[in-house]
């Protein structure tokens, strides 16, 4: 990938392969949908033609690594460490969900495409695992508890993010809920007595609540693994 500074046929200096994927990365997720980002849409946005960008990325599969590598070289934990295991558990998990929710467009990405870049690899793969080898979580059981925490929190964003009623805070997606609820208590009942009957609570599927309670349950599974673990130490 070109990383070097180069003078657009506008006369404009300031285009950057920083500054594309910024761009890539805001249309993207304002669209929810890959497909929709082109680099002739990308070109337009940024106000060049379409093979300036070539001279930075030669191709919308580079443009994609570059999303890729920038939004998971960015993830950011919290700077104070973790007093044990269950509270660096939900850091991650909580780091993971926040970042997907601060890019959506980037739960696509995990899920078709896998990055090489050393930058990527440090901050949402190095410094995790650091983060829970330093809670006291053994180096093999912190790998199995990386992949449980990206890929549950990498499934429960994709679910929620075309369910905006179950993140929005109490009084914001009040109506949303109970237009939902309205909907899942309305199907005919002898087809679905049980949605029927559940409404409210299928509802709340996608509920921050229920991201909480699968973490605190895996939560629970880890601390249990590790005390088997002191125990026939």
């Amino acid at each position: 990938m070109a990383r070097q500074q180069k003078r657009s046929p506008r006369g404009d200096n300031s285009l950057t392969p920083e500054r594309i994927i910024d761009a890539a990365l805001r249309i993207s997720d304002a669209e929810g949908d890959l497909d929709r980002l082109t680099v002739r849409r990308l070109a337009t946005e940024l106000g060049v033609g379409t093979m300036t960008l070539y001279s930075y990325f030669r191709s919308k599969e580079e443009i994609l690594d570059g999303m890729a590598d920038h939004v998971l070289g960015r993830m950011r934990l919290p700077a104070e460490p973790d007093p044990g295991p269950a509270e660096a558990l939900r850091t991650v998990g909580h780091a993971f969900l926040a970042m997907m929710r601060e890019h959506p467009s980037v739960v696509r990405l995990f899920s078709t495409r896998i990055t090489d870049s050393p930058t990527a690899l440090r901050g949402a793969m190095e410094a995790v695992l650091r983060r829970l080898v330093d809670a006291g979580i053994p180096g093999p059981l912190a790998v199995r508890c990386y992949g449980f925490l990206i890929t549950y929190a990498i499934g429960f964003a994709s679910y929620q993010t075309p369910r905006p009623w179950g993140r929005l805070a109490a009084d914001e997606g009040a109506e949303q809920r109970r237009q939902r609820s309205h909907f899942y208590a309305a199907l005919p009942i002898e087809e679905f007595p049980l949605v029927v009957g559940l409404a409210e609570e299928v509802t709340e599927l996608p509920s921050d609540a229920l991201f909480e309670a699968g973490l605190e349950a895996y939560i629970d599974s880890t601390l249990r693994t590790l005390a088997g673990d002191d125990a026939r130490a």
